[in-house]
């Protein structure tokens, strides 16, 4: 070996121990900042007084924003949001702590369920946390969950593949570093549906209910004069008997209902509501509930709209002889029953905005025909061999029957 191939050869070997000694630093630099980023919290200037709204991807797009009347969900016509919902999540994001960094390349996305939101299976769920004016403060993509293996043997025959006690996550800002999160943020999902306040409005001590058929002749009115008393048909027809049995359930019906989801689109040609049914029930706390019943939809679910009103007194009549510590009493008892179905009324005339998907087993017992609240006719039939043995058991007997020689008359 000469002394010029000598030292191209040493050249090279700097060269190459160089760029070991990059690397190395690099790699050594890697593993110092994942290891500086364990048990820090997951973003670190989270301030949850500036956030204004939540973006959420994955197969659908939600997103949340807060108003001046409180959180709603834009998707449902800014129908208003689950309050203790939004605000578990904002605290519980401002707690989450990092307790694992790895480096992640481009070829592990799809495996960690961290691939671009909304392209199938492997994908993530993007989180985006904006101000008032749209800037996002904090982005974050969700992952694979992290997954504790039981210890005990599992009964079922396919095995126990543990319960998620963690997710994998990436930072918006940090596209090559996957973090382990100590909360599988299970309920953070992207359908509105699972975002919508769901409080509902309550029907008590119904005292009148009336359905309008878009059958006029299937139409009806029922009524009672006191909480207690037998429902009664208004202006029977002739044979008309009204089944209280199927009736007695009407009164409690509506004491809890619930909806299923708030109709985006809720154009009445397409919900039904240009020619809906109607059922009316008047309290004997003087409310109206006015129910408008639309289409019926392959999920065996009806489009609702409800409409209230109410006629709260404003002043109380004394009894006779009332005391005046009794009077004292009766008139704070009143004025807070007159302030609460005050609120009550407000706030369930705020529903009438939207239309509303609901269960048939809501509906159902208040849409049936005239003819199906009545006790059936029992027509009798009478077996045709009963018949002929019953004719032959009531024939008299030949009264002189013809004598047989050698027997005894």
């Amino acid at each position: 070996m000469n002394r010029k191939q000598l030292m191209t050869l040493l050249v090279a070997l700097v060269i190459v121990g160089g760029a070991g000694l990059v690397l190395l630093q690099r790699h050594q630099q890697s593993w110092t900042e994942a290891e500086t980023q364990i048990g820090q919290k997951l973003f670190k200037d989270y301030k949850v007084n500036d956030i204004a709204a939540v973006h959420i991807k994955g197969d659908t797009d939600l997103t949340l924003e807060r108003k001046d009347n409180g959180w709603c969900v834009q998707q449902r016509g800014d129908y208003p949001a689950n309050m203790t919902q939004i605000k578990e999540l904002l605290i519980k994001m401002g707690d989450l702590k990092v307790v694992q960094s790895d480096a992640i390349g481009a070829s592990q996305l799809a495996r960690m369920h961290l691939a671009e939101p909304g392209k199938g299976a492997d994908s993530a769920i993007l989180v985006e946390f904006k101000d008032a004016a749209g800037k996002t403060l904090e982005s974050l993509l969700l992952g694979k969950k992290h997954t504790h293996e039981s210890d005990r043997p599992s009964p079922m025959p396919y095995g126990d593949e543990g319960y998620a006690d963690g997710r994998y996550v990436m930072l918006g800002t940090d596209t090559k570093t996957v973090l382990t999160i100590p909360d599988a943020l299970n309920n953070l999902d992207p359908k509105p549906t699972e975002w919508l306040d769901k409080d509902f409005f309550k029907v008590e001590k119904p005292e009148k209910i009336s359905f309008v058929s878009t059958n006029a002749n299937n139409s009806w009115t029922i009524s009672r004069a006191t909480e207690s008393s037998p429902w009664v048909l208004a202006e029977p027809k002739p044979g008309e008997v009204l089944d209280t049995n199927k009736v007695s359930s009407l009164s409690s019906a509506l004491g809890y209902p619930s909806f299923v989801d708030v109709v985006a689109d809720a154009a009445p040609d397409k919900t039904g509501m240009d020619n809906p049914m109607t059922v009316t029930i008047e309290t004997f706390d003087h409310f109206t509930h006015t129910l408008k019943i639309g289409h019926k939809t392959p999920e065996n679910q009806y489009d609702f709209n409800i409409s209230v009103t109410a006629d709260i007194p404003t002043a109380r009549t004394p009894g006779k002889d009332e005391k005046p510590e009794e009077k004292t009493k009766l008139d704070k008892e009143f004025q807070d029953k007159t302030k609460q179905q005050q609120e009550t009324l407000h706030k369930e005339q705020a529903l009438g905005h939207w239309t509303y998907l609901v269960n048939n087993w809501l509906v159902d017992p208040f849409i049936r025909d005239r003819s199906q609240l009545m006790v059936e006719k029992k027509t009798e039939k009478k077996d045709a061999s009963a018949t002929d043995q019953d004719k032959a058991t009531s024939e008299p007997a030949d009264s002189d029957p013809t004598p047989v020689p050698g027997l005894p008359k």
